[in-house]
C-alpha cells in the first residue's frame, strides 16, 4: 500500500477528492496530514508518509505527537525536508493559537482556572520552564502577555525590572505571573515563593499589584491567590 501512488488510487480514496465529496471530517488523521504535505517520496506515498510521521515519536503517538516533534526530529524522517517540517510545525502552531483565541476574551484576573486554561496549550508540551507576565487593565481584562524567561527544567532567571518597565509601557495596573513545571508537579517550590515575594515587593513600590502567581503542571494548576500564599510571601 505504501508504494501505491495517490494518482493510482480510486477517486474516493484520494484525500483531496474524499474531502470534497464527503467533507473534511471524513478524513483520517493521516489523510488530513497528507493534504498538508501534498506529496510523498518515490518509494512512499503521502498517506503512508503521514502515518510514519504520526507514529514517529517514541512516546506520544498520533496528532498529539506532532506537538513534541522539533524541526530537527521531523527532518530526520525520510521524505521530510525543511519545507514539510515547517508545514507540520505551522499546523501545530495554528492549532495552539486557535485554542488560545477561543478563551482570550474570557481571561479575567479573578478567574485563575480560566487563565490556566488559556495558557495550558502554550506550555503543555514544553520540556523547559517558562515564566510569563500577564498584564491587566483596571477593568480586570488581559492587555497582553509576555514571555519573560525560559530556563532549564527546574530553574528560571527572572528580573522584575524589565517586567515592570513593560507593565508601565502598556498601562497595566495589575500583574499575574504564570509559569509551567515540566515535571507535571505544580506544587510551588521555594524558588517560586521567592520569585513571588520579589515581584510583590517591586509592584507595591510602583503601584502595580501582583494579584496571583499561577503554576501549571500537566492538566492541573496551583493559584497562589486561591491558596492564600500571596499573604505569606
Amino acid at each position: 500500500m505504501s508504494h501505491v501512488r495517490i494518482s493510482d488510487m480510486a477517486e474516493t480514496n484520494k484525500p483531496y477528492e474524499k474531502a470534497v465529496q464527503y467533507g473534511i471530517r471524513s478524513l483520517s488523521d493521516a489523510e488530513l496530514l497528507a493534504v498538508i504535505l501534498r506529496t510523498g517520496t518515490k518509494d512512499v506515498n503521502v498517506i503512508h508518509l503521514a502515518e510514519q510521521i504520526l507514529s514517529s515519536h517514541p512516546v506520544h503517538k498520533g496528532l498529539v505527537g506532532l506537538n513534541y516533534l522539533s524541526m530537527e526530529e521531523l527532518t530526520e524522517i525520510p521524505g521530510i525536508g525543511n519545507v514539510k517540517a515547517v508545514q507540520i510545525r505551522a499546523v501545530t502552531e495554528l492549532s495552539r493559537r486557535i485554542s488560545r483565541e477561543k478563551t482570550r476574551e474570557q481571561v479575567r484576573l479573578n478567574q485563575p482556572e480560566t487563565i490556566a486554561d488559556y495558557f495550558r496549550e502554550e506550555v503543555r508540551y514544553l520540556e523547559k520552564e517558562r515564566v510569563y507576565a500577564l498584564f491587566f487593565n483596571s477593568a480586570c481584562y488581559l492587555i497582553r502577555d509576555v514571555l519573560i524567561s525560559e530556563g532549564t527544567v527546574n530553574r528560571s532567571l527572572v528580573s522584575p525590572r524589565e517586567v515592570f518597565q513593560e507593565a508601565l509601557r502598556c498601562g497595566a495596573v495589575n500583574l499575574i505571573l504564570l509559569h509551567n513545571h515540566p515535571s507535571g508537579d505544580c506544587e510551588p517550590s521555594a524558588a517560586d515563593l521567592e520569585l513571588t515575594r520579589r515581584f510583590k515587593s517591586a509592584g507595591a513600590i510602583l503601584g502595580i499589584t501582583l494579584l496571583d502567581h499561577i503554576i501549571i503542571g500537566g492538566s492541573s494548576y496551583v493559584s497562589f491567590s486561591e491558596r492564600g500564599l500571596l499573604d505569606e510571601v
